[in-house]
């Protein structure tokens, strides 16, 4: 399965999305940052796209909610490693309330992964980052950590974003 995002102004995306309205292009925005999130068979029809496979997949985006994007860039060599962690992760992050997807997302090109998760609203997110589940999720290598996985292979960053309906 394919993935593809783009960045661009709010009225830009949603009409890209209205022009895509069979290929479920969701738009979000935070602050003055929107981008748009297509997933599904065909390639990107996006001109400026950032293309990504699917590693790991739970749950269904949905219209509406908050997203956060772990943004992680990881050596060629520890390639394996970082999918392999994701694979065997414990799973908490489904069980918690407010939960709706979560998508581990290898770059066709470039070395940023992107750990997308989908929540309810921003406090559910919020509750998970401060619960024991998260503790226990990222007690290897989470933010707290002074020194790094040695795959990762510079800064990390997060982006954060609230779905946006185009009709709205």
């Amino acid at each position: 399965m394919n993935v593809s995002m783009t960045n661009g102004t709010l009225n830009y995306l949603v009409k890209l999305a209205d022009e895509h309205k069979q290929d479920k292009v969701f738009v979000m925005q935070y602050q003055d940052k929107a981008s748009a999130y297509y997933e599904g068979e065909i390639s990107s029809f996006f001109k400026e796209g950032r293309d990504y496979e699917i590693v790991e997949k739970v749950g269904e985006v949905q219209s509406s909610g908050f997203v956060v994007m772990n943004n992680i860039p990881v050596s060629d060599e520890g390639r394996p490693v970082f999918e392999d962690r994701f694979k065997k992760r414990i799973g908490q992050v489904e069980n918690m309330e407010g939960f709706q997807a979560i998508r581990i997302l290898r770059p066709k090109k470039g070395n940023t992964y992107v750990v997308f998760t989908q929540w309810r609203n921003e406090q559910d997110f919020e509750d998970w980052k401060n619960s024991k589940e998260f503790e226990q999720a990222h007690q290897n290598s989470g933010p707290q950590h002074k020194q790094k996985p040695s795959f990762i292979d510079g800064k990390p960053f997060i982006t954060k974003y609230h779905m946006v309906d185009p009709k709205e």
